[in-house]
């Protein structure tokens, strides 16, 4: 039930059970950060336009004080009746639940008015199915508009469109970026759009047998789309007849749509007559009535649905990631509703401009390698054909057109622009918000036919189709003009910053591999306290290789200066798996590194200095990284320090990541089930990660090493029984027991108790595990089954054989028994002797144990009795007759089968019991725990506590002291300590220059050094 995730309705899942015990070992940990670390739950926050930021500070108190509902149930019953009280709390309304007005005069709370509707089955049939969609809660669904872009929506018209660009003023200028920017966010996805109780839609391709064919290029067009239906087909004409100049373009279609059918909500099919008389007979235009309609519910202020259009918060969109959910929603608050995607066409209603139909021309998917998805559509107002691009603004911003300081008006403004948006960027990062710049592209027709016929080759091609379509897009996606940016929200998961915390206690290094902007990842990384206040920060940010080893070189020269006085600490050199830092050291320092740092660090030449740096390292940060990189971390750490390593992730871009690792775990998030289905693992959440190693990995391990230990002794304990009798019978291979005990003994008597044993040990219990984290590094040592251990296992079961044989030898040594008389004694001790050694080993003793143990000797000497009653002539010339049922009438036998198990097990017995007096481990002084009542084992927890905290700061003296004495002082502990370069120096032509260095937060008498790193102008 720890591991039950009631809004996702799972659980743990075991995928892989022969690597169970490796949970226990494990020293390396590397994670995702979205969707794992965080919710995955995008949510608007704020957006930059035109070089204006607008921080939305009506949603963020919205945000901050809003609560969804506690199950699904109450909310359901909720929606239906209308409750009063949900109206009075602070909380956003649902997509399902809400009117939004038309944008004009009215105030943003009047949008985000909430409305409910009794006792319809309609009603309750839109709740279940926004609930079956993805990233559709109501806190990722509703926004609220911020009130000085509101006032700027005043000045939209459709007369902006009318006149020539010429024309158009300066001031305008804001107005169109709005325009262009809120239709990027709506149409540069691959959102599909549905509505409740809808109709299907039938979608009908235009007619290829009426298309003239003119060329060879067009005929292995049309047999491309109608045998492959891959990627190009003929353009669809937007209600106007294109210039002569421009040929039949074609249209790309995502893999997603050609499997599954578009359903929109606007019953529009290409060349179909509508039967209503007020509709217009072109799909791309809107009617006269509609438009009455638009502009009656602009003046109003009220929202008003189009005829055969359902109302936008009937909609539902399902997107293939929350970051496109995330900037649909916020387009729609706007009132830039995406109302239908086709694979030809895509619909979206535009406040004062009405139903705008876009012509969809082209879809460049987004990729780990270009980091951006575009659209290429024909705009409805203008008749041109745009771009519409949105990205990673380290991609976006090398992509802009370059403007000279002494060029045109607008060329200037779009530097301004630029500059403005970089700096709204680096603050939205440093709130930890994930950014996307979004920018556009104006083409002529003549320009995108020929970029279509190259891509079109591009795409037919054989031999080096990839490199071939990469420089395709990079012809397409350059020279663009920056509109805007977005930040976007991702709040952590609830137990991530406990669970980090305890998983370093336990000594595991933790690695977060992520894509996102080096500001945005360090700031998750401190609010999930993967990095610390007092942590030493070293930043790798560099552009070439020479530049990235100097740097490596001076930061290890200057942890080596912090670390000298203690001597064990040397270089890594051929033996990589030691890290020359111990836990206790006092010395916390974290490296942030780059996607293209990282690039160079993977490089042969820099493997081994980059993995001395991360040694040093308790927690490493790789931001901008592909899904590439992240599988060659794992497998660069795995392979080069010998360590057991685990990967985390939940996206399809974590499972190369997964599959590399030793333990792969996969969370069963919002972005399907892809690395669900890689991992060995599952869990809902991150928080569980924390107990399924700490409690069942640290279990896993103790139980299996025990269990193998246990059955070695078993077994030599056993079979040395029959090897000692061999010097008796002249190495004849005569048994002094029957065949059919000899199989039941291992078979029957002796197989439950470690069956039990291996599924019910518990060393130290959950509670206390979870409480005392450092337990966990006795699997990383492999403190339970070291070479040591099993000699000395193995050593006493050549002992206690050694006892089992000779006392009974001798008590018998002179009389006439038989041979099967004398082995039955040596039988029943072994048995006594092997259960009674699995209790002494035991550290958690059950009624089950019990009841198993008492059963295997009952079975015993039952099957001994009833056997030796019925088998007269079962092994001639001996036979076991009787036998049983004599020694149980003698005490001699009683008195041999005691002594001899006591002295066969005093010596295993004294050994713990002086292991537990006098020199304890952790595992035992924390076993005792469980034995004390709740406010003793406070009190002792405390101790525990405040004993490895004077440690720790003992070993901090001990570095102050060696710091002062040497030429620079420490600062105190409560300092940050951060390494960042200077971004004033510069690299020419590949000269590095050296960027001088220093600690912040700064005590003015610290001294700087100088690092190697190269800088940008």
């Amino acid at each position: 039930m720890d591991f039950y995730n009631e809004k996702t309705d799972s659980t743990v899942q075991c995928r892989a059970l022969n690597i169970a015990e490796d949970l226990g070992q494990i020293q390396y940990l590397f994670s995702d950060k979205t969707g794992t670390l965080t919710e995955n739950k995008m949510v608007f926050r704020r957006c930059s336009v035109a070089g204006f930021d607008y921080c939305h500070e009506e949603n963020a108190k919205r945000l901050e004080s809003y609560q969804e509902a506690v199950s699904e149930d109450e909310d359901f019953t909720d929606t239906l009746s209308g409750s009063l009280s949900n109206m009075a709390k602070p909380r956003a309304p649902s997509c399902r639940t809400v009117h939004n007005g038309l944008l004009g005069n009215k105030p943003s709370n009047h949008l985000t008015g909430s409305s409910f509707t009794l006792g319809s089955r309609e009603r309750a049939s839109e709740v279940l199915h926004s609930r079956q969609a993805a990233f559709s809660s109501p806190i990722e669904t509703d926004v609220v508009p911020d009130t000085r872009l509101l006032d700027k929506f005043s000045q939209i018209t459709p007369r902006l469109f009318m006149p020539l660009d010429e024309t158009v003023q300066n001031p305008l200028l804001e107005t169109l970026y709005i325009i262009d920017f809120f239709i990027a966010l709506a149409i540069c996805n691959t959102v599909v759009v549905s509505a409740p109780n809808q109709r299907r839609q039938k979608i009908r391709h235009p007619s290829l047998g009426g298309l003239p064919i003119k060329s060879l290029e067009e005929i292995k067009s049309l047999f491309q789309r109608l045998s492959v239906r891959r990627s190009s087909s003929p353009s669809l004409n937007s209600g106007k007849e294109p210039s002569s100049g421009v040929p039949n373009a074609f249209v790309s279609r995502l893999p997603l749509f050609s499997r599954i059918k578009p359903a929109s909500p606007v019953e529009e099919e290409v060349s179909q007559v509508c039967e209503s008389p007020q509709c217009s007979s072109s799909s791309a235009c809107c009617t006269e009535t509609e438009k009455q309609h638009s502009d009656a519910g602009l003046l109003n202020g009220k929202a008003e649905s189009l005829p055969g259009q359902p109302m936008a918060c009937n909609l539902c969109y399902e997107a293939e990631s929350p970051d496109e959910a995330a900037l649909v929603y916020a387009a729609r608050a706007y009132q830039c509703t995406l109302q239908s995607r086709t694979p030809e066409q895509v619909m979206v209603d535009f406040a004062a401009l009405g139903p705008l139909t876009f012509q969809l021309l082209h879809i460049l998917p987004f990729d780990s390698v270009r980091k951006r998805m575009s659209v290429v559509v024909r705009h409805p107002l203008s008749n041109q054909v745009v771009v519409y691009t949105k990205g990673a603004d380290s991609v976006i911003m090398e992509l802009l057109s370059v403007a000279s300081p002494d060029g045109a008006s607008p060329e200037k403004q779009q530097m301004i622009i630029r500059e403005k948006t970089q700096r709204h960027l680096d603050d939205y990062a440093k709130q930890g918000l994930r950014t996307l710049c979004i920018a556009k592209k104006v083409m002529s027709d003549t320009e995108y036919a020929e970029w279509l016929r190259n891509h079109f080759l591009a795409e037919t091609s054989i031999d080096n189709r990839e490199e071939l379509l990469l420089e395709s897009a990079m012809r397409l996606e350059n020279k663009l003009t920056l509109l805007g940016a977005t930040g976007i929200e991702d709040r952590l998961q609830e137990g991530v910053p406990e669970s980090i915390e305890a998983l370093h206690k336990a000594g595991i290094k933790i690695w977060m591999l992520t894509g996102d902007k080096q500001e945005t990842a360090v700031n998750i990384a401190y609010a999930c306290k993967l990095l610390e206040p007092d942590d030493k920060l070293f930043i790798l940010n560099t552009q070439s290789k020479d530049a990235c080893g100097m740097l490596m070189s001076t930061i290890l020269k200057e942890l080596q200066k912090k670390t000298q006085a203690l001597p064990e600490q040397v270089s890594l050199s051929v033996d990589l798996h030691q890290p020359p830092v111990p836990q206790d050291s006092g010395l916390r320092a974290g490296l942030i590194i780059t996607g293209k740092t990282l690039e160079f660090a993977l490089q042969e030449s820099l493997q081994k200095q980059f993995l001395e740096l991360t040694s040093w390292c308790q927690t490493v940060v790789c931001c901008r990284a592909t899904p590439l990189q992240k599988s060659e971390v794992v497998k660069l750490v795995r392979s080069h320090l010998q360590v057991m390593t685990l990967a985390i992730g939940d996206g399809a871009n974590d499972v190369s990541m997964i599959q590399v690792a030793d333990i792969g775990i996969g969370v069963s998030g919002q972005e399907g089930m892809q690395a669900v289905m890689a991992s060995d693992f599952a869990v809902s959440q991150f928080k569980h990660l924390s107990k399924l190693l700490l409690v069942h990995g640290h279990w896993c391990y103790t139980r299996l090493s025990n269990m193998i230990l246990y059955f070695f002794y078993k077994n030599v304990a056993y079979v040395n029984l029959l090897f000692w009798y061999q010097f008796f019978c002249g190495f004849s291979g005569t048994s002094m027991t029957d065949y059919w005990v000899l199989i039941f003994f291992n078979l029957l008597f002796t197989s439950a108790p470690p069956v039990i044993y291996g599924v019910l040990e518990k060393d130290v219990s959950a509670e206390t595990l979870m409480q005392l984290p450092e337990l966990y590094k006795s699997g990383q040592k492999s403190e339970a089954y070291l070479p040591h251990t099993f000699w000395i296992t193995l050593l006493d079961a050549f002992y206690q054989s050694l006892v089992c044989f000779f006392v009974p030898y001798f008590t018998y040594q002179g009389s006439d028994i038989d041979i099967f008389a004398f082995g039955n004694p040596l039988n029943t001790a072994a048995l006594f002797i092997i259960l009674l050694h699995l209790i002494i080993e035991s550290k958690s003793l059950t009624w089950i144990h019990m009841l198993v143990i008492t059963g295997s000797i009952l079975s015993y000497f039952l099957f001994a009795i009833v056997f030796g009653a019925m088998c007269v002539t079962c092994n001639p010339p001996s036979n076991p007759y009787w036998i049983m049922q004599e020694h149980m009438l003698d005490p001699v036998f009683y008195l041999v089968c005691i002594l001899t198990t006591c002295i066969a097990l005093l010596p295993r017995f004294v050994y713990r019991v002086l292991q537990g007096s006098l020199f304890p481990s952790p595992i035992l002084r924390a076993k005792h725990f469980d034995r004390l009542t709740p406010e003793e084992r406070t009190e002792a927890l405390k101790k525990w506590r405040g004993a490895g905290k004077m440690n720790q700061v003992t070993s901090n003296y001990a570095n102050q002291s060696a710091d002062k004495s040497g030429r620079r002082p420490q600062p105190g502990p409560s300092t940050v300590f951060a390494m960042k370069s200077a971004t004033s120096c510069a690299i020419e032509q590949g000269n590095l220059s050296l960027c001088e260095t220093a600690l912040d937060q700064g005590y003015s008498e610290t001294k700087a050094f100088e690092m190697a790193r190269p800088c940008k102008d």
